[in-house]
């Protein structure tokens, strides 16, 4: 039973609510009056702290936002309650092919709900925003996902304060940490581990195989990869130019490259040339594709599809499937360059960097103090037949 103090209670101001002493709790209660709901049923919000200055605050707060007609929410509702909402329902119309929808569920389930699901809407600050997204920049994730995870937020706290479950979209008052300045904290494989998986990729005779050997071997990015069209490889020689990859596209949004230093023209490889060769060999008999690491759809290999596939073919080069991704294909391409003494400047071009400001800054774990073209590198390191 609630005990109330009621001797030396201070007069209530206009505009307080009501606001008393819990003597079990041992705190100030606050309670604000929000009418009532659809059934008719009494709609309050309550606000304790061991301080009355605290409560009192908070309930004036309440007030005005109920006085003007802002939205207040209920007391337990939480941003992970509102993120399972929104998938199921306010996804925008532009997000409802299962790709996109697959974006919006990897931020919301693997990184926003684990970290800030339990967060009242009520006290959601911009603050609780910025930290969460900092936490990423450390975990090591790129400048782009976290440029991802803020949107996703962005976007629904919008359809919230639509929906008038919010007062004010608090994500959209939060700049996005630069995660570039911070370096990107990666692992690349010993000439070792690489051998072995390329080993593994050209047994594997698949897709997968082809494409694990083609990243590897070239440094290209995996949403470059994926964008990749016949059209653009040439697998001969021809005017003295070696066979090469013209990465002029990715799958991201629009179709462009990361940066437009990122178009770049890379020669491939001997055994990226056998690899692709059979890739299209596999394709002919199943019909021709537009994309050279096409689904069985012909369309473009989805990004988590990819990442299992590539475990597969990780486990069996003996590699620990958990601690490897395709992204680290990249960083041994770099790892590898550098310790044949490939000087930065080139490594940097062949990756597509804007600058070597940019390599460094991202790659620095795999350079190594110390031109030859990247396919003649990796012709040296891993020979010209698989």
């Amino acid at each position: 039973m609630t005990k109330v103090v009621k001797s030396g209670r201070q007069r209530r101001e206009h505009g307080e609510g009501t606001i008393f002493w819990h003597e079990g709790r041992r705190r100030y209660v606050g309670v604000v009056s929000l009418g009532t709901d659809a059934q008719g049923r009494r709609r309050r919000q309550t606000f304790t702290d061991e301080k009355r200055s605290v409560v009192v605050k908070l309930v004036r707060d309440a007030c005005r936002k109920r006085d003007a007609g802002m939205p207040l929410g209920a007391a337990r509702d939480t941003l992970g309650a509102l993120l399972d909402d929104f998938l199921n329902r306010g996804l925008p119309p532009s997000a409802r092919s299962a790709s996109s929808k697959a974006g919006y569920e990897w931020a919301v389930k693997k990184h926003i709900t684990p970290s800030l699901g339990a967060a009242k809407l009520r006290d959601l600050e911009p603050k609780d925003i910025f930290t969460f997204l900092q936490g990423k920049v450390r975990e090591g994730l790129s400048q782009r996902s976290i440029k991802e995870l803020h949107r996703v937020l962005t976007v629904a706290l919008r359809w919230a304060e639509n929906e008038g479950r919010i007062a004010r979209n608090v994500a959209a008052l939060v700049d996005p940490p630069n995660a570039s300045t911070e370096g990107r904290p990666s692992k690349s494989l010993t000439l070792a581990e690489a051998t072995s998986l390329l080993d593994a990729a050209e047994a594997d005779d698949s897709t997968i195989g082809a494409y694990i050997t083609v990243s590897l071997l070239t440094g290209a990015r995996t949403e470059e990869l994926r964008a990749l069209r016949w059209d653009h490889v040439t697998l001969s020689e021809e005017c003295g130019v070696p066979p090469h990859i013209m990465v002029w596209r990715s799958v991201r949004d629009g179709g462009d490259t990361k940066t437009k230093r990122s178009r770049r023209t890379i020669a491939l490889p001997a055994r990226a040339v056998s690899a692709v060769e059979r890739q299209r060999a596999r394709q002919w008999q199943t019909g021709v594709y537009d994309l050279v690491f096409a689904s069985e759809a012909g369309t473009a290999l989805d990004r988590h599809n990819v990442l299992r596939a590539f475990r597969r073919v990780a486990g069996k080069a003996g590699l620990d499937p958990q601690v490897w991704t395709p992204r680290e294909l990249r960083h041994s391409f770099v790892s590898l360059l550098s310790d044949s003494g490939v000087p930065l400047e080139h490594i940097a071009r062949l990756v597509g960097h804007s600058s070597t400001a940019v390599t460094e800054a991202v790659y620095r774990k795999q350079l190594r103090p110390v031109l030859d073209d990247g396919a003649v590198v990796m012709d040296r390191i891993f020979g010209a037949t698989g």
